[in-house]
């Protein structure tokens, strides 16, 4: 049979209208999933950071069991740098959807947003609990949604405690340390008195530098936030006791950074530079982030297994 070149022309001129047009559809999905809720301009004088999940040292991909990768601290640490050093930025909002994470990589957020040259406003949107409350510490103002999850200014400790398996498996236990506590809390073994009391030294430590971080950030009485319990409240309950400064959706917002700059926001969001696949996977994880979901681990000594969480 022989072939048509009008049709092939056709053909070939559908296929390319095709293909323009999933490459504009995929870019504005792309940029659906990756954008944050504040609206993006060419021209800016308002920088954004994103802190979403849990927060950790480094990235790690999403599993079925583990939910989320969370928030690469020092991904967002060079953003935050990346907007100070940015002339056009004025002003920066840090939003917050987290449940807390790793103490270290918490900390090392909130002092890039204490060193930002400008004004800085954390706004809460689900979630801002734990080490996302440490984060929100170092900025200026915390704004949050009426019924937005605020607080939980404490610290988790644990251990996994095997020695029962061990026993019925018929598993003894025998390390070479120098260093009484060397091994503390060892999974394999029953926990000590004096080791249980070395732990929570550590576990009382950090929460007594999350008091005191609080306390100097958000100029707060430092028994007024022990008096909290580590609680979690309503963004209305947290509003009345002091641990937010305002409530509002993203519009009240910029009318406050309007207010600190004196100009209407134009809102840049800095993001981390990656590949079209990994930005279609952290969009997928937005959308199936619930508030609540686990917390990573901050701290493992060399001896056992004893995790630290801003919880």
């Amino acid at each position: 049979m022989e072939r048509n070149p009008r049709s092939d022309g056709k053909n070939l001129l559908a296929a390319a209208v095709v293909g323009a047009t999933a490459t504009v559809a995929g870019k504005r999905l792309v940029a659906r999933m990756t954008r944050g809720r504040f609206g993006e301009s060419e021209e800016y004088n308002v920088g954004k950071v994103t802190v979403s999940g849990p927060i950790t040292r480094k990235s790690g991909r999403p599993s079925p069991l583990s939910g989320p990768g969370g928030t690469t601290a020092d991904d967002v640490v060079e953003q935050i740098e990346a907007a100070d050093e940015d002339e056009d930025v004025e002003a920066l909002v840090v939003e917050l959807n987290t449940p807390g994470g790793e103490v270290l990589p918490s900390d090392d957020i909130r002092r890039a947003a204490a060193d930002f040259d400008g004004p800085t406003v954390a706004y809460a949107t689900d979630t801002c609990a734990s080490g996302g409350y440490w984060i929100a510490s170092g900025c200026d103002e915390l704004w949050a949604r009426d019924a937005s999850l605020v607080g939980s200014i404490g610290v988790v400790g644990s251990r996994p405690n095997a020695a029962g398996l061990a026993d019925k498996l018929g598993i003894s236990y025998e390390q070479f340390t120098a260093g009484e506590f060397k091994d503390a809390g060892v999974p394999l073994r029953e926990i000590e008195a004096d080791e249980r009391e070395y732990l929570q030294g550590i576990i009382d430590g950090y929460y007594e530098q999350f008091v005191e971080t609080v306390s100097e950030g958000r100029d707060m009485d430092p028994e007024a936030i022990r008096e909290t319990e580590a609680r979690v409240y309503l963004g209305t309950d947290a509003l009345e006791i002091g641990l937010v400064d305002d409530l509002g959706t993203k519009d009240d917002v910029e009318e406050r950074v309007a207010d600190l700059i004196g100009a209407e926001p134009e809102v840049r969001e800095f993001t981390p530079d990656r590949g079209l696949a990994e930005r279609l996977g952290i969009g997928a994880e937005r959308v199936a982030f619930a508030a609540g979901n686990g917390v990573a681990s901050a701290f493992t000594s060399e001896g056992g297994e004893v995790d630290v969480e801003l919880r």
